[in-house]
Parts: C-alpha cells; structure tokens; sequence
C-alpha cells in the first residue's frame, strides 16, 4: 500500500510539472511577425522579418521587458501568409492561441484587414509596415496600426505627377485585382477624376498570370500617355517587359510602393529604365534611421529594404509600450501607442484616434542607371 501511495504521488508531480509552464515559456513576451515570408513576394517579407529581428535582439540584449517585477525576454512567432488572405487568418488564430501581445505585419492589404478582426476580438495590438488601403483603420478597432501611408494620400500625390508635373492626359489605369492593388488604382482615378482627367483605359489582371498581351494590346489602341499600375512588383515586372520588348509601347510606367524593391529594376532590366513609383523619401537621408542601417548590414550583409525599417519602428513601438506600461494588455498598448509624439528611426511619429500616422509623405522615384532615385 505504502508503495502504491507513494507511486500515485509521484505520478500526481509529474503531472502537474507537466502542466505547468516552463521556465522560458512563462518568461517569454512573444509578438508575432506575418507576411509573405515565401513565395514570388518573399522579398517584402525579408524586410519585415529583418527589421523585427534587429529590434528584438536589442531589447533582449539588454535584459529584456519588465512585467510585473518579473524580466522577460522576447520570443518571435512567425506566420507566412503567403499572401494569402485565409492562409492570413489562420495565421491570426495560430498567434492569439499562442499568446502573442502584439503582432508586426501582415504586408498585404488584404490580408492584413481580414486578419485584423481576428486580433482586434482578441485584444492583441497590430502594427503593419506596409498595408496601405484605408479600410484598414477605417473599422472602428481600437487595436490596429499602420506606421505606412494610405492609399488615398498616394493616389493623390499620383494624380498630382501625373498632371502638374509629367502634364500627361491620357492615363491608362491598370490593377491586380487585390485589395491593395485596386484600392490604389481606384484612389489614383479618384483625384485624377478631381482634375479634370477620365483614364482613357481602365482594366484588372490576375495576379500570377504570366503573359498580359491581350489587356496590354486593348490597351495600346487607346495610346495612353501614362500607365499606372496598382499592384506589386511580379506582374509590373511582366507588365513594363511586355510593354516595351513585345508591343513597344513608349507611355511612361508608374506605380506605387507595392513595386519599390530592387527586384524590379534588376529583373525587368532596360524596360524599366524611366519608369516612376511613389514611395517615402530616402530613408538613407533621415539622420535616426543611420543605425539601423548600419546595424542592418552588419547583420545581414546588404542594405535594408524599403519596409525593413518600417517593420522595425512597428516592433520597438510595441515593445517600448509594453516596457513603459509594465502590461501586455492590448487596450493598455494602443492607449500608450497614442498617447505620445514618438521618436523613431523614421523620425517623429504620432498616430490618430484611426490608428494612421499625422503625417504621410509621400515622394516620386524614378530608375535612372539601373537604380531608384528620388525626384525632388
């Protein structure tokens, strides 16, 4: 009997140690990290993953966060959406099932607005570095961020070049279809509307279709000045090459951030020479982003991308919040979030009751020499 006891009691401890959470389980601050981490769009998740990374790695190497009188490390959780607005929401459920208190990402639009209802029912704060269609933060959660632009203050600037400063007409309006690449083709016509010019042709593609002769020749007929595209850089790769080397048209290419990644340039070549594409300005001429560019080739070798530093201002607001707080709860987070003017590697931020930043600028690039170049 006495044997039999001790064995059940026994038994009863290693059960409950099992049930208990480890050491570096219950020590842990975990945020997650979600964006096409594979696939035809893994550069912007590059970019995403590596900013987050380096935030991390500083806060851990100094110790960690405080909560609760207690030092925690951070712990990444990575989803790869794949671009996917399901695989997204997936992502979204796997993050608030393992405890994350904030999330850097998605990329995509969307993904990025089906994702945030998951993570607004559950309070867990989200910050994208990319995802610029204004229904994002038009939802009414208290919980969502973008420290990116919008898509109707691109599409202004967008008809804004087109007319004030190229003094082209005749526009040809092209998308992908998706929530990001429509949204910004719509808000491009919108303040084109404004000023008096109609696109003179205006159709979708399928985002990875490989060969876009049948729109692109409907479209020559119309002899656009300009083609703008809203989309991301795979189909304007394909769509500049078969412009230029199958059809010859000669109209000025323009798009959006969604194309600025040097894959662009170095794929497409020779077509891509002249052509145009709204972004921030040169992140290399912003004095507090120099660390981080400094640190970001140290790591990793190359220059950082057009979203890595955006992707590491969202992840150090979400950690220096929970560290100013001492709480992981998500209304104390977005609450803190707004409180203040924040200094960050993009310099001073501040967001509104929406959750998008006050101040958006957005600037013309243009390939010249087989590189971007920002046009005053």
């Amino acid at each position: 009997m006495f044997r039999m006891a001790l064995r059940a009691a026994g038994l009863v401890v290693f059960m409950a140690l099992l049930a208990a959470p480890s050491g570096a389980r219950a020590a842990a601050i975990k945020i997650g990290v979600a964006g096409p981490l594979t696939g035809d769009q893994a550069a912007f998740g590059d970019m995403l993953k590596n900013g987050v990374l380096l935030a991390v790695s500083e806060w851990n190497n100094r110790g960690g966060i405080t909560v609760g009188g207690k030092k925690m490390k951070v712990e990444i959780i990575w989803g790869d959406d794949r671009h996917d607005p399901r695989e997204g929401v997936s992502i979204a459920h796997k993050f608030v099932n393992s405890g994350v208190v904030g999330v850097v990402g998605h990329f995509n639009s969307s993904v990025s607005i089906p994702a945030s209802t998951v993570y607004a029912e559950a309070g867990v704060v989200q910050i994208t570095p990319a995802s610029t269609n204004p229904k994002l933060t038009e939802q009414g959660f208290s919980t969502v961020f973008r420290v990116c632009g919008r898509d109707d203050q691109q599409g202004e600037v967008a008809a804004a070049f087109i007319v004030d400063k190229l003094g082209k007409k005749r526009v040809a309006i092209l998308h992908d279809k998706t929530t990001y690449g429509q949204g910004l083709a719509n808000e491009t016509k919108r303040f084109l509307a404004l000023k008096g010019v109609k696109p003179v042709f205006y159709s979708g593609i399928i985002q990875g279709d490989k060969d876009f002769s049948p729109v692109l020749t409907a479209m020559k007929q119309k002899k656009p000045e300009v083609v703008y595209f809203g989309g991301i850089h795979p189909e304007a790769i394909l769509l500049v090459k078969q412009m230029r080397e199958r059809l010859g048209i000669k109209a000025d290419f323009m798009s959006g951030d969604g194309v600025f990644v040097d894959e662009f340039y170095k794929i497409a070549g020779k077509s891509a020479e002249g052509t145009y594409l709204s972004f921030s300005p040169d992140q290399n001429k912003i004095p507090e982003a120099k660390n981080v560019i400094q640190m970001h080739r140290k790591r990793f070798g190359k220059e950082v991308g057009a979203y890595t530093i955006y992707s590491y201002v969202a992840a150090n607001m979400i950690l220096a919040s929970i560290a100013e707080t001492g709480s992981t709860k998500g209304k104390k987070i977005a609450a803190h979030l707004r409180s203040k003017t924040w200094a960050t590697a993009l310099g001073e931020i501040q967001f509104n009751k929406k959750g998008d930043v006050l101040e958006s600028p957005y600037v013309f690039w243009q390939v010249k020499g087989g590189k971007f170049v920002q046009l005053n």
